[in-house]
């Protein structure tokens, strides 16, 4: 029995030993390989076979971009305004040997790099800059921490600012200038509606105006025209009948007697004085005279 026993043990210890030599790399992941304690390669993805016992994994290294999101931290400004900012940090390990062998805490590292830099870019800056100028931090930010962080083995892709927390009396001012500034726009809007609304009413009464006159014009000139029409057709009737007494061979004693008839209509107005023709004039001088003789 205990012939057999220690051959089995040295079997499995033998197919443990082939087995643990044996490492398959994942994707987008990296093995720093150290041999006797020296750095020996980096293994990249695939099948690979280690030396047992001289060779071993010294790290794991994750290729993918990875997000850091650090607390927010205390900064001043430039014009001594206390404001605290948490910023998010996207970076992907480049060099496995350097992440490895390059700084002690890469992590611990980056973050206070990021702390120590967003003093020194917000520093320069006054509050209301600090505020809306967002972009040019994170700009001068991730050039920064990039160029500090290479000899790590590290590449920042991208900073941002999570938030700006101003201090509370701060806050309290500028919800009070967003209220006074919201205020002054609606009294602006209402002012401008009212100024809208003054010029349609006046436009309208304009239009209005100009509407009257033309009808106020419109019918005066057919009153005009109406009357024109009406005297012009009496006078056509006029012209008719003398011209029909004419061909009809009326004598010069019908052509005074229509005449005296005419001055009949005329007398029917109001005028206090009658022209009359010499010839009626005559008629009636002979008239009184025979009236004389007769007496």
């Amino acid at each position: 029995m205990e012939f057999w026993v220690l051959p089995i043990i040295f079997a499995v210890l033998i197919i443990w030993i082939i087995f643990s030599s044996i490492k398959i790399v994942p994707q987008a992941q990296a093995y720093v390989v150290e041999r006797l304690g020296a750095y020996q390669g980096t293994w990249s993805v695939g099948f690979h076979i280690k030396v047992p016992f001289i060779d071993k994994v010294a790290r794991r290294v994750n290729l993918k971009e990875q997000v850091a999101d650090f607390p927010p931290q205390p900064v001043i400004t430039k014009d001594n305004a206390s404001v605290r900012i948490d910023t998010v940090v996207f970076y992907q390990i480049t060099d496995p040997k350097l992440f490895t062998y390059g700084v002690e805490n890469p992590m611990m590292a980056i973050e206070n790099l990021t702390a120590t830099t967003l003093r020194n870019i917000i520093g320069d800056l006054e509050l209301d800059q600090t505020l809306t100028s967002r972009e040019i931090i994170n700009t001068k930010m991730r050039s920064a921490l990039d160029i500090a962080t290479d000899p790590w083995g590290i590449k920042v892709n991208r900073v941002e600012l999570k938030n700006i927390i101003p201090p509370a009396e701060i806050q309290n001012a500028m919800e009070k200038q967003m209220k006074a500034e919201r205020e002054r726009r609606e009294a602006v809007t209402r002012a401008e509606g009212e100024k809208k609304a003054r010029i349609l009413e006046a436009e309208g009464e304009k239009e209005s105006a100009i509407l009257r006159a033309e009808a106020q014009k419109e019918k005066m000139i057919r009153e005009a025209e109406g009357e024109a029409e009406a005297i012009l057709k009496v006078q056509q009737a006029n012209a008719d009948g003398i011209r029909m007494l004419r061909e009809a061979g009326a004598d010069e004693a019908v052509l005074k007697i229509k005449s005296l008839e005419a001055f009949e209509k005329v007398a029917d107005g109001q005028a206090t004085t009658i022209l009359l023709p010499a010839e009626l004039q005559g008629i009636a001088s002979l008239g009184a005279a025979l009236k004389e003789g007769m007496k």
